[in-house]
């Protein structure tokens, strides 16, 4: 039998009909199952895709309001962990199960003063804070019944191993795990065979209605000067929709924001050296559509489910082709249709055989 939301708790579909979820999308479908009756998973999924739900949906379905601490969930960035305690909380509204997140550039004793007078029953959390809160002595995984690594490739990639490993030796034998990944390059099969029990399970899922309606152009530029009055006159033609501008580094964040904002067009940056608070603001004036452009290096291209974005600009051309993927990920989601326009220069042309050469790739698979 297909499996659909009728068949969980009355608490659990009391919150996702509030949520506006009326079916499971794919990854949903085939994941929830195998999570409900104790598999390990292995899931390829990107941002977007309901995957959050597909692990957070059989996790607060088993656990009981005596499981304090009954669930660890790993994200890559401070963005994502509080994308996912969001949706979690929602989900968790009529079970009366508590979730925290506790994350880099925050207050390590407003954390430590909620762990001791509010005990939470599933943290979210990014690697370095877990780790500091475990050393301190006030994060104990000895109940822990559930551990999720989400975006593992992304965790790899940003040199977090070395802070998973040392959390994973806090964590119990007997436990489920489910590992999650837009990409499942060699690093990550081998950390899900160490993590993962025997006979765990992998989910990939990519279908024709989650497959991204983008619209892919590519702007040929003589020089690098000429990108400044072209981004003007593309920004100017979609004033009322939500775009991104991917640069290269903070500073070309910087500068850029600066001379939009010099220009009269409402603009936000988002980059490494903003402070927590400063990014969180940023963000929740782009979501809420008081800000339609948001200046941002890749520390947003990756994690963050943005919806209604309408336009992604790569004013700077990645070098990683998987970053390029990725960038233009952040519009077109589940299915819906966005743009993405990419500046190219002479100088770019490495970048754009290599964009190209993993595009024919991922179309051949």
């Amino acid at each position: 039998m297909e499996f659909s939301f009728s068949q969980l708790s009355e608490p659990l579909r009391k919150s996702i009909t509030e949520m506006g979820f009326q079916h499971p999308t794919p990854i949903q479908r085939e994941a929830i199952p195998l999570a409900l009756a104790g598999y390990d998973l292995l899931g390829q999924a990107a941002t977007g895709t309901g995957k959050t739900a597909a692990f957070g949906i059989p996790i607060l379905e088993k656990l009981g309001k005596e499981d304090l601490l009954g669930a660890l969930i790993l994200t890559p960035t401070r963005e994502l962990a509080l994308q996912v305690k969001d949706q979690l909380f929602q989900l968790a509204r009529y079970k009366g199960l508590r979730v925290f997140a506790f994350y880099g550039g925050t207050s390590v004793a407003k954390d430590i003063q909620v762990l001791s007078t509010v005990p939470p029953h599933v943290v979210v959390g990014t690697p370095g804070r877990i780790k500091d809160l475990i050393g301190r002595g006030y994060i104990s995984l000895e109940k822990v019944r559930f551990f999720v690594l989400d975006e593992a490739d992304l965790m790899l990639d940003m040199g977090f191993i070395e802070d998973i490993e040392y959390i994973v030796s806090h964590l119990p034998n007997r436990r489920q795990t489910f590992m999650f990944s837009a990409t499942l390059p060699r690093q990550v099969e081998e950390l899900a065979k160490r993590y993962l029990r025997e006979h765990y399970r992998v989910v990939k899922v990519y279908t024709p209605e989650l497959r991204p309606k983008i619209e892919e152009r590519l702007i040929r530029l003589s020089s690098s000067a000429q990108k400044l009055s072209e981004l003007e006159k593309i920004l100017r033609e979609h004033l009322l929709e939500k775009v991104i501008v991917f640069v290269k580094t903070k500073k070309d964040a910087k500068d850029l924001h600066e001379v939009l904002r010099r220009k009269g067009f409402n603009a936000v940056a988002l980059h490494g050296d903003m402070t927590q608070r400063q990014r969180e603001s940023a963000l929740k004036l782009f979501r809420d559509g008081k800000v339609k452009i948001v200046v941002a290096t890749d520390v947003a291209s990756r994690g963050l489910d943005i919806k209604g974005v309408g336009l992604v600009i790569n004013y700077h051309l990645p070098e990683d082709p998987e970053i390029y993927i990725h960038r233009i990920g952040r519009t077109g989601r589940i299915g819906s249709y966005g743009k993405a326009y990419s500046f190219v220069t002479p100088e770019d042309s490495r970048a754009l055989w290599r964009i190209k050469r993993l595009k024919e790739k991922l179309i051949a698979s």
